[in-house]
């Protein structure tokens, strides 16, 4: 969607530039029929949505933060005024999957719903793949 996505090209803490999409959206669909579309602005704000759709008619939507999460935000925000806000939203999330993480560690236990380092690897190839694709398509 060339009139949503944008990219820019912004220096790095050591000085390099870098280009990357600070908004973008697309649909991908599969050899089977199914589609998945994925809209993300980097930069407008730190709140966020998932919806899955079937025939055009909306059956399932989770918004981040929901109204008890909105609360710890505030208290986050009053303790640490300078941090970035994204972290106060996310904080429920990092603790989950440092406990998990570290249970599997201490344990053995399996850290249910976190990615592994094979999932994350194949998920960058999926990206890396992606990127360039969706430059050319903006340009």
């Amino acid at each position: 969607d060339k009139e949503f996505s944008s990219m820019q090209t912004l220096p790095g803490p050591s000085g390099k530039m870098y280009t990357d999409f600070d908004k973008i959206k697309f649909t991908i669909k599969t050899k089977t029929g199914k589609e998945v579309s994925v809209q993300t602005d980097r930069c407008g704000g730190t709140d966020s949505f998932g919806m899955v759709t079937k025939d055009d008619e909306e059956i399932f939507r989770y918004y981040m933060p929901d109204e008890d999460d909105k609360a710890h935000v505030k208290e986050l925000e009053a303790m640490y005024p300078t941090a970035m806000p994204y972290f106060f939203t996310q904080d429920p999330d990092y603790i989950t999957v440092k406990e998990r993480v570290a249970q599997h560690t201490v344990n053995g236990t399996e850290a249910e719903g976190v990615a592994t380092i094979g999932i994350a690897v194949e998920t960058l190839k999926v990206a890396e793949y992606l990127t360039p694709l969706l430059q050319e398509q903006l340009k």
